[in-house]
């Protein structure tokens, strides 16, 4: 059995990583008895810890929310994790969501065992790449993420390029980070259909509504698949499919998610679906990805592909004037012929 401060550290983490506990399955978690696991909690209290619990055969216990972060606990790969989390937050186009991740990094490198802080050191070779300029202000975003965790309804200004600045009243359903965007998705009530809502444009203050019962999301729940399908192909007006002939793993290190979404069709194709805003572009792109390829359509991508071959065939074709230039002149055969017979006389 654990001494009495070493164990109340493992019942603190323990209540940490789960909302609820029953009272016999977390004292067997600390090989204690449930007497002593009463006792373990009291002192948490004692100590400041909002420890609720419940009575009777089903109770347990749950820690509250407090006036005060509690210590937290890691094992050595959740260090390492939280490691690389923060340097990458430390760029991140949230407002001053990088200077508090440069302050928490320092906290936590101060307190690692030795044993990882060769490991965690070696993470300062990771340079992340400069994300977009647009800021997200961080108050939005709790915002917005709290709202689609309560289900209850948001009003606010939404500045469109296509319809300009307007009011939508949505159902949110959650938030996605495209390494250089958020995106709200949520039903749109007065469409009465799910849309994709840049945060970045989201004006104004947030104002909540009433909660609604939550609806089927789009994709079957998979919300990064919705979001790169609106923004890599449902925003613009020319789309196309595409058999790719590499496995979708292979096609993904090429085709990032906000320029396509890809299927697996087998270990040896997967089909992109992408769009563009005009055929041209389309096509341009779809060569460039140095993937082997068959368009399943429009057939208008088709056509502008083999207009395309056409003009590289042209291009490669030698020019007459230069075929003319690089024959010899007749001078120069009479030459070459006699050098030829002198040769043969020698010989």
């Amino acid at each position: 059995m654990l001494k009495t401060a070493p164990r109340l550290l493992r019942l603190l983490s323990l209540l940490q990583v789960r909302r609820f506990w029953e009272g016999r399955v977390l004292a067997e978690r600390l090989d204690v008895t449930v007497r002593t696991l009463r006792r373990d909690v009291d002192r948490l209290r004692q100590l400041g810890y909002p420890v609720q619990s419940t009575s009777g055969v089903a109770g347990g216990y749950q820690l509250g929310v407090g006036a005060s972060l509690p210590p937290l606990q890691f094992d050595d790969e959740e260090a390492v994790a939280v490691s690389i989390g923060l340097r990458t937050a430390t760029r991140s186009n949230v407002a001053g969501v990088g200077e508090a991740a440069v302050r928490a990094l320092v906290k936590l490198e101060r307190t690692l065992p030795r044993r990882l802080q060769q490991r965690v050191g070696a993470l300062r070779a990771i340079v992340p790449l400069e994300r977009s300029a647009v800021g997200i202000d961080v108050d939005l975003l709790v915002g917005l993420a709290m709202a689609c965790g309560e289900r209850t309804r948001l009003r606010f200004r939404y500045e469109s390029p296509r319809s300009g600045s307007r009011e939508r009243l949505v159902e949110p359903a959650g938030l996605v980070d495209s390494g250089y965007r958020w995106y709200l998705v949520a039903w749109d009530v007065e469409r009465a259909d799910w849309r994709t809502f840049r945060v970045d444009r989201v004006r104004g203050e947030l104002v909540t509504g009433e909660p609604f019962a939550p609806r089927p999301p789009p994709e079957n729940g998979d919300l990064d698949k919705y979001v790169s399908r609106s923004i890599s192909t449902d925003a613009y007006e020319v789309k196309a499919r595409v058999v790719l002939s590499v496995s979708s793993s292979e096609a993904a290190r090429y085709i990032s998610p906000t320029a396509g979404t890809l299927e697996a069709v087998d270990e040896q194709r997967c089909i992109l679906t992408a769009g563009a805003r005009d055929v041209e572009s389309l096509a341009m792109w779809i060569t460039h990805a140095g993937i082997d390829f068959q368009v399943e359509e429009p057939p208008e991508l088709v056509a502008k592909l083999r207009e395309l071959h056409a003009r590289l065939g042209r291009a490669l074709r030698p020019r007459p004037d230069v075929v003319e230039a690089q024959r010899p002149s007749r001078t120069g055969r009479a030459r070459t012929r006699a050098s030829r017979a002198r040769s043969s006389t020698d010989d």
